[in-house]
């Protein structure tokens, strides 16, 4: 929780689609649950369909280069990726909406895991081991799919996300099933709408006595 006490929210979209997208209908309504519970909630969008950028050599190079020492085409490489991993250490909690696409999650949100994952800013190494970095935050995914089940053996997205998220250092990782739309497409919509509504409810890491909640 800011410090502020305000709930800030940062609403990550993968789908290529828009108007037939179950996954974005999924963030919509959790954004709207929140929104009854959460007075003062500050969101944040950033819509991966339309575009992100791809770790390249320069940026690469740049990650492992002190500040101060960057050259000016590093520091221009590292831009993007600046922002986007201050909008992770603003959020309080992050809400992702993504299709499964072919087993895995859409290449825009492999690219924006690529770029937020910065040593010495989103994790260290230690002697024990890697570090995240990002304390005291809490997920909600948001996984859609045609036929594959989450968390079956072919679903190389729910558990990447979720190892990603805890490697970068979230207390929580929730996750919204919205898998095997292809067979009842209702029934599966509902039952996420409700799991999400349930967590806007009760979800003790985005609750506290500080944040105002709307009467």
């Amino acid at each position: 929780m800011s410090n502020n006490n305000t709930l800030n929210v940062l609403r990550i979209d993968a789908s290529a689609r828009y108007d037939a997208s179950a996954s974005r209908q999924l963030t919509d309504a959790a954004i709207e649950s929140l929104r009854t519970r959460y007075a003062n909630a500050n969101v944040v969008e950033r819509d991966l369909g339309r575009g992100t950028n791809f770790i390249d050599e320069t940026w690469v190079g740049a990650t492992f280069t002190p500040e101060a020492e960057r050259t000016p085409a590093q520091r221009t490489a590292l831009a993007g990726s600046d922002t986007l991993v201050a909008e992770l250490e603003a959020a309080d909690l992050v809400i992702i909406g993504t299709p499964m696409y072919n087993f895995g999650v859409p290449a825009a949100l492999k690219a924006w895991m690529d770029l937020v994952a910065r040593a010495g800013r989103t994790f260290r190494y230690t002697e024990t081991g890697p570090e995240g970095l990002l304390k005291n935050k809490q997920a909600w995914i948001a996984v859609t799919s045609g036929g594959v089940p989450l968390n079956a053996p072919v679903d190389f997205a729910t558990p990447h996300l979720v190892q990603f998220l805890n490697f970068l250092g979230f207390d929580t990782v929730e996750t919204i099933d919205g898998g095997r739309l292809n067979f009842d497409a209702e029934t599966v919509m509902d039952a996420a709408r409700a799991r999400i509504a349930e967590l806007a409810l009760t979800g003790d890491a985005i609750g506290g006595d500080g944040l105002a909640q709307a009467s």
